[in-house]
């Protein structure tokens, strides 16, 4: 990691973080559910859910500030698709608003574009060459926004805006019947699709080719490294929360899942990607003057076998490595110990728990806000406590 190693001297890394389980963790990662199971986390939507932190903080923002102006480029975003929908089974849980409702769902982008590179994989099955956007991506791929609000050739925006009058007019009728939740998700909905359909600020954040390509390349010409300058601009044009997954393609057990072939996978594909692109975004923001106000975090919900299992390392919650810069966080603060491999914490210990409440508590909102879940009970975002050591 020559590059990464570089740009440490800004970076906070929390080396300490654990939980008891061995099984996919997004759900107990990233919200504030206070138990995971394998039902939970392998159901894409589930009762039990509770809301992803994007979909938090984009929930806390407009209950404060109020709507976003007309055009504005919203503010919970994923890349480059929905989570787990380019492996053969879609198994695992999505980032959702859960009982916020729908409508604070994040919104997703989809990757159009051509690998460049394979890399011979197998799982579970025979050996595959898997075309995979991860090792490499052509110059002119791209992300989209909800491509499904395109405009049709013969649409103009003049005829959008009197059909979206004639919506108004039935909307007015509609809300003296009926002022449900599921109304009130509809109207968000059809604001942010017209917002969509009608700003040019959305249509130019999302011009990858507006960037030098020297700029384009130091971030990796592959579709993380892509996604992590994608971010950058969103952020840049307003966006508040933006996600890239470094998602599995192709097959089971790829990405970081390296049951199998684990030390070429990490020399040839995740550690080459990661050190580019990570590198790049915390010193693209550097040099623009954003670094500061630009929370950047790299996280997982679990660590590998500190032994081999044959060519490959299994799940293992009890040990574990996030890392963050910008936004508030200490630059160049190591928090947390393990053994000498890996296998345990032996200083400081913390939870998956405590790293959201930090976050939420750098984004301006108090982990012990509450919100009120389907059943009316009021619930803390999460149940965690900010770690001191990982503030500036």
């Amino acid at each position: 990691l020559p590059h990464l190693a570089q740009v440490m001297n800004r970076v906070c890394v929390v080396r300490s973080l654990n939980h008891p389980w061995n099984f996919h963790g997004m759900m107990w990662a990233t919200t504030g559910i206070p138990e995971s199971n394998v039902p939970i986390e392998e159901s894409q939507r589930n009762a039990l859910h509770w809301p992803y932190i994007g979909s938090v903080v984009d929930f806390l923002d407009r209950r404060q500030r109020g709507a976003k102006a007309a055009g504005a480029v919203p503010d919970n975003i994923i890349l480059p698709w929905l989570l787990s929908s380019r492996r053969p089974a879609a198994l695992y849980a999505r980032p959702h608003g859960a009982f916020l409702g729908n409508t604070w769902d994040p919104l997703r982008t989809e990757f159009r574009g051509t690998a460049t590179r394979s890399m011979v994989r197998w799982s579970h099955g025979p050996r595959q060459e898997i075309h995979d956007p991860y090792l490499g991506i052509t110059p002119d791929s791209r992300f989209e926004i909800a491509p499904e609000a395109e405009l049709p050739p013969d649409m103009t925006l003049d005829r959008l805006n009197r059909r979206r009058s004639l919506l108004e007019q039935f909307d007015v009728a509609r809300r003296q019947l009926e002022q449900t939740a599921a109304a009130r998700t509809l109207d968000r909905h059809t604001q942010t699709a017209y917002s969509l359909l009608s700003s040019d600020r959305i249509r130019t954040a999302m011009d990858l080719g507006r960037e030098p390509d020297r700029l384009r390349r130091t971030y990796g010409m592959t579709l993380f490294g892509q996604g992590a300058l994608q971010a950058r601009r969103l952020v840049e044009a307003g966006c508040r929360f933006v996600t890239v997954i470094w998602d599995e393609f192709g097959q089971l057990n790829a990405g970081w899942d390296t049951h199998v072939d684990h030390k070429n996978r990490l020399q040839n594909e995740l550690l080459p990607g990661l050190d580019l692109a990570f590198s790049a975004l915390v010193r693209d923001l550097e040099d623009r003057g954003l670094l500061d106000e630009t929370l950047v975090c790299v996280m997982n919900e679990m660590g590998r076998t500190p032994r081999l299992q044959g060519d490959g390392r299994g799940h293992w919650g009890r040990a574990y490595t996030n890392f963050f810069a910008g936004g508030g966080v200490a630059p160049g603060r190591v928090v947390g110990k393990t053994d000498a491999i890996g296998a345990e914490p032996i200083e400081r210990p913390v939870s998956a728990k405590d790293v959201l409440a930090t976050l939420y508590h750098l984004m301006g909102h108090e982990p012990h806000t509450e919100l009120i879940d389907r059943l009316n009970r009021p619930l803390p975002l999460v149940a965690g406590e900010v770690i001191p050591e990982m503030l500036a």
